[in-house]
């Protein structure tokens, strides 16, 4: 851009070297988005992710700085421009702006957001390129491309179309057909055409420049480099591309593009640009020097070898190639330090299909604010569905309105609702102090937990644990009915330990959900009359000094009408208005699925995915005094700790036989309190309709090799 946007300030300028223990300095990017193109919902996915990580990081009080910026270079940029008439510096200053007006919106913490089209980008590239180049590992090679005769320009390989050489589909790229899937050279295509002009392209020889990553030295680095990577399938894959030492796998990679070319032009090598990959990851540097100029950060402190600081990159699995071998690689032998760990994730379906601007579910970031979708809605759905792996997630719209109208309105919100009119009218709004040590408000516990998950990636399983949190605290209003109690002034003493309890642990609730719900926590802190909350703060309850404050609604349910008008604004090739009846009708459609099934006991695929099922070691079991048919299990699945379990098997096997068993169990049932104590899922069992009957009683078994917490799909 020509005028890169100045520093955010959403993080305090740090005290300096006098950390206290335990005290961590973190750099932390997100994959840089094209400025050729919106923001949409699949990009979300991976600033949900890493804004979540940052937040919960920044919480236990650590100096973290997450910075990004626009990836402005490239033929694509420069085409574009050219066809509307500005220029590439103008095009990506507006493009950046969109850019972060979505971010913002988002909630996405950036504490600087910038552009590759800098000044500190340009020094970095040529420092970098230089330093290689003194280690022997930039080559110069003549070789021949694709040529436009007419535009006068090389041709990448995506903007030449042609003749599958292999099925003959028409139409296909000049690097892979997408329709049997065979790669080639772009020259390969039958009768190919260039995307730009339509002219045949013609073969060229031009000089390259290539960076050795075959040498020796890069490969010995990185067989180490990838031990310390935290994602297994990451690992596995890097290892792939390496292959086996002394046939390794790796090719050297081209750095640079022929004129006309938007970028950064190469030193002492006119006419010759850097690749827009190589200035892109340089791009993570440049935007964290320009935030550390304006702050007074020791910006080469955190770059050199050996720094003490932390650096992780979160991205998409689909550019996993250059960040675990190019950019490392990079870094090592231009004299930087490497990254401390890069996090990838998978991609993001809707409604169980790669996203389609055709059905309206190539859903952009604008259109979620336009149609009045609550981002934090979106938020709090993916990070339900977010792990520490590398799997693919789906948005399905019915389960997004169910599962958030269910979790963050009917659980978590319906807390405060239920207790704040009663604390304020009858209680001037203050706690009970001797409410605070009530045995409920033993989920305190728990938060620790929680936040451990978020810096361990298991969104979903933090989310999962506080709405277990929220369905014991709603059971125990539930059970002492404050709507009853405010009914005869003899019970004002029990009101008053209900409503402060309830509001306690909708305190802690409110602590466990902060990373994922920012605003909704900042609504939260003002109601309650609480400074900010911090992870510390699970030990600093509510107290009468301070009453809270009148309660406002926080959250609205999703409504069918939203969905369909976000479908509508992201529908193409119909007219609006039947933009906006199709996917009203669609929704409606669903939602009468919903309602009434086609056929009695049928159910559909998505209902079925709604079930969550795990492997469960049982770790022990007994039986249940009192009781014929109960045996209590204690379950293995994965976590942290063990889930109990009480199963009507009893007539079938006796307790030391299941001991040390593998099972399969509902996991993402809502725990239910019987008269022997709170069953949290149900085992598997296949039985005849008459149980007393032969064949009996069998728990379902997975076959040897299922670990617990895997799950069964």
């Amino acid at each position: 851009m020509s005028a890169p946007s100045a520093p955010t300030s959403s993080t305090p300028v740090p005290a300096a070297a006098s950390a206290t223990p335990g005290h961590r300095r973190i750099l932390v990017t997100s994959a840089l988005p094209y400025a050729n193109g919106q923001i949409h919902i699949g990009h979300m996915v991976e600033y949900i992710q890493t804004d979540i990580w940052v937040r919960s990081l920044r919480m236990h009080g650590h100096e973290v700085y997450y910075v990004g910026a626009d990836d402005t270079h490239g033929t694509p940029i420069m085409l574009r421009a050219e066809q509307e008439g500005i220029t590439p510096k103008q095009l990506i200053e507006h493009v950046g702006k969109e850019h972060k007006r979505d971010f913002d919106s988002f909630g996405i913490s950036f504490d600087n957001y910038y552009s590759t089209d800098a000044e500190e980008n340009r020094v970095l590239c040529e420092s970098i390129y230089e330093s290689l180049k003194a280690a022997g590992l930039i080559d110069a090679r003549d070789i021949e491309q694709a040529y436009d005769p007419v535009k006068e320009m090389f041709l990448p390989d995506r903007f030449i179309k042609g003749e599958c050489p292999k099925c003959g589909a028409k139409d296909q790229y000049g690097d892979n057909c997408e329709v049997c899937g065979s790669t080639y050279q772009p020259l390969d295509l039958t009768n190919p055409y260039s995307v730009v002009s339509g002219a045949t392209p013609v073969r060229k020889t031009s000089t390259h420049y290539f960076f050795r990553l075959s040498d020796p030295r890069c490969e010995d680095f990185l067989r180490s480099w990838v031990n310390g990577l935290a994602q297994l399938e990451a690992t596995n894959k890097m290892r792939e591309w390496l292959g086996d030492k002394g046939d390794a796998k790796l090719a050297d990679w081209d750095i640079s593009r022929d004129s006309p070319y938007f970028g950064f032009e190469i030193p002492s090598a006119p006419g010759k640009y850097f690749y827009v990959w190589v200035d892109a990851p340089v791009g993570y540097y440049a935007s964290f020097k320009n935030l550390a100029d304006a702050r007074g950060i020791d910006f080469e402190e955190w770059i050199q070898p050996g720094s003490k600081t932390e650096q992780y990159h979160f991205i998409g699995k689909d550019i996993l190639y250059f960040h675990t071998l190019f950019w490392p690689a990079m870094l090592e032998f231009s004299g930087h330090r490497t990254p401390t760990n890069v996090f990838a994730h998978g991609f993001l379906t809707v409604d169980g299909a790669k996203m389609s601007k055709s059905r309206g579910t190539f859903i952009t970031a604008k259109s979620v604010i336009d149609t009045g979708i609550n981002p934090e809605w979106l938020r709090y759905y993916f990070a339900a569905k977010l792990n520490h792996t590398m799997e693919d997630i789906d948005l399905n719209l019915e389960d997004f309105q169910a599962r958030v109208n269910s979790d963050l309105v009917g659980k978590y919100v319906n807390i405060a609702s239920r207790a704040a009119g009663f604390l304020i009218k009858r209680f001037d709004g203050r706690v009970l102090d001797s409410a605070m040590n009530h045995p409920l408000l033993q989920l305190r516990a728990a938060v620790p937990q929680i936040a451990a998950l978020y810096e361990s990636r298991e969104y979903g399983r933090a989310l999962r644990t506080t709405m277990d949190l929220a369905d014991a605290v709603n059971a125990f209003v539930d059970t002492a009915k404050p709507w009853d109690q405010a009914k005869d002034e003899a019970n004002s003493a029990a009101l008053h330990e209900t409503c402060s309890v309830s509001l306690e642990a909708f305190r802690l609730m409110s602590l466990a959900l902060k990373p994922v719900l920012p605003l909704l926590a900042e609504s939260v802190e003002g109601f309650l009359g609480i400074a900010p909350l911090v992870w510390a703060d699970v030990s600093t309850p509510l107290s009468s000094s301070q009453p809270i404050n009148a309660y406002k609604h926080l959250m609205t349910r999703v409504d069918p009408k939203q969905i369909a008008a976000l479908i509508a604004a992201n529908l193409e090739s119909v007219a609006p208005g039947q933009a906006v009846a199709a996917a009203s009708a669609a929704v409606s459609k669903k939602a009468a699925k919903i309602q009434e099934p086609e056929a009695e006991g049928v159910i559909s695929i998505d209902d079925f995915a709604k079930v969550d099922l795990r492997i469960a070691k049982i770790v022990n079991c007994t039986a249940v005094e009192g009781s014929d048919k109960l045996l209590q299990l204690t379950l293995d699945v994965g976590e942290e700790k063990t889930r109990n379990v009480f199963s009507g098997i009893k007539s079938a096997y006796q307790p030391q036989n299941l001991i040390g068993k593998f099972t399969v169990m509902v996991a993402n049932l809502a725990p239910r309190k019987i008269k022997f104590g709170l069953s949290e899922g149900v085992v598997l069992a296949a039985s005849a309709d008459d149980e007393k009957a032969e064949p009996g009683l069998y728990i379902l078994e997975p076959h040897s090799g299922a670990k617990p917490g895997m799950r069964v799909k």
